[in-house]
This record gives C-alpha cells, structure tokens and sequence, in this order.
C-alpha cells in the first residue's frame, strides 16, 4: 500500500505540471485514464506492425538480398572512354568506396546524423518529428528512405501512407541486418531520381558537374544532397536561386557537426553553383545504336 501512494504522489506531481487536477488517493479513476491514453495507441500500434511482420505483403529475404533496379548499358571503347549509353533509366550503381567523403558528410549532416548509430530507426528524430509535427525535421532514416525508394509505390491516400511508414520500418530494420551501413548509403544514393535524366548519384555527378562521384567538391555535394528533399524544386539548372539557397542550408548544417569549418562554410555559401549541365541521351557519344 506504501508504494501505491508513493506512485499516486508521483503521477499528482505531474498532474499539477500539466495543470490537471490532481487525483484523489481514494479514487484511481484519473490515473487508470492517463495509464491508458498512453499505452493504449502504443500497444495496438505494436500489435499492428508485428501483424503487418508477420503476414503484411513485405519484399521477401531474397528481394531484399537482390533488390531490383533498372540500369543503363554502357558502351566503352577500347581506350576505356564512354562511347554511348542506353537505358530506361539513366542509372549506374556505384559503391561506397566510389563516393567522396564530402558526399558521405553532406548526406550525414543534413538527412541522417545518427545514421551510424541506430538500427533503420530513429527513435530520438523519431519523437522530436512528432511533438513538432514535422516543423524540425522529418523521423526518416537514410534507410527508411531507402525502404521507401526500393518497394514503395506513391501512396494513395494519408492512411495508406501511415501503412506505408510501418512496413519501411520492418523493411528499415531487415535491410540493416541485411547490409552494411557503406553498402545502405551507397544503394541509397543509387536510388535517388536527380531529374533531368539522372537516376543515382553517378549520373548527377556527370549531368550537373561533369565529374564522377568520387571527385565532387564540398560546395558541388552540397548541392546534390540539396536536392534530395526535392528534386524538381530544387533542381540547379530550371531553379538556381532555390538550388542555391538549399545548398547553403547543407553547407550550414555541416558546419554544424562540425564536417567543415565556420570559415569554409561562408566561403563556399558565397560561391556560385558552377553547374556544368550535360544532357545525358541516347544519341550522345559516338556508339548511339
């Protein structure tokens, strides 16, 4: 009985921070609410993602080994120069080891800080993204994102979507114990549709730069992760000022973890975009059929 009361004291301190009356010693009706207003939501929504675990229609252990991907055919001459592409979608898969460190920095910084840390989930962005409904930042993870880009179609309606966001967290944890966390970043940069006939980070890094992955510059990187929250808005050749606003928001953010200095960031927020646009078809190159 002792530590009954000791815990109604407790929850009547709590009460009168929230300026709720407080409950009655007598009477646990207040606190038998409370208990259940809280736990409720939270066990039928684990009741519902080891429903949808279970018996959901979830890409299978050997979709998730071998994901499907459209790649472009590349032709390359004997002196190992690109002489001609053909594709559905203008993609080719790189690796980690193929990526710049200012690639890896920017994404880090702006998408997924604690993505070496976590397990697909993010419970700390998690709730920060819910008490300020979405103001500070979004709840996704690099491979929730990826989840989404690999075995998700464009959401029918707000409650298909909330489906949606629980099966990419059972497919979230399945491909972190799938894949390392090089192979997640790099299958997840490979994913992104960068518009202008640029699926995948090798062929934003030629379209926009006329560089390869590995050799973006901070300032070019930046810019390319920019555009992930939004490709079209934010796309440098048709909306320079917005690619240019977002870029210096990534800059600002690696400065923030501290992936750059103060001083580099305000060097390279004054830079211009310094695209090198390169439209990418079937007819260019020497070998167009």
């Amino acid at each position: 009985m002792k530590s009954l009361g000791k815990g109604v004291n407790f929850i009547n301190c709590g009460l009168q921070l929230l300026n709720i009356p407080m409950a009655k010693k007598s009477s646990g009706g207040i606190i038998k609410w409370i208990w259940i207003a809280v736990f409720a939501p939270l066990f039928c929504l684990s009741l519902f993602i080891t429903y949808r675990a279970m018996f959901g229609n979830l890409p299978s252990f050997e979709e998730l080994e071998n994901p499907k991907s459209m790649l472009a055919s590349e032709i390359y001459g004997y002196n190992g120069q690109l002489i001609g592409k053909y594709y559905v979608k203008n993609r080719t898969n790189v690796t980690f080891q193929q990526l710049s460190k200012n690639v890896i920095n920017a994404l880090n910084a702006t998408e997924d800080i604690r993505f070496w840390q976590h397990s697909g989930i993010d419970l700390r962005g998690l709730m920060r993204a819910i008490f300020n409904v979405g103001s500070k930042g979004g709840g996704s993870t690099i491979t929730q994102q990826l989840a989404k880009n690999l075995f998700h179609e464009r959401p029918k309606n707000k409650l298909h979507r909330i489906r949606q966001k629980i099966d990419e967290w059972i497919i979230s944890v399945k491909l972190e114990r799938n894949y390392t966390k090089e192979e997640i970043l790099a299958m997840y940069l490979n994913t992104v549709d960068f518009v202008n006939s640029a699926v995948g980070i090798k062929s934003a890094a030629r379209v926009y730069f006329n560089t390869t992955p590995d050799s973006l510059k901070i300032e070019q990187a930046a810019t390319l992760v920019g555009m992930l929250v939004n490709p079209s808005l934010y796309n440098p050749i048709r909306f320079p000022e917005n690619a240019t606003q977002r870029r210096n928001v990534v800059l600002l953010q690696m400065a923030k973890h501290q992936f750059i200095t103060q001083e580099q960031k305000e060097k390279l927020q004054n830079k211009p975009l310094g695209t090198t646009f390169i439209s990418e078809d079937h007819n260019a190159g020497t070998a167009t059929y």
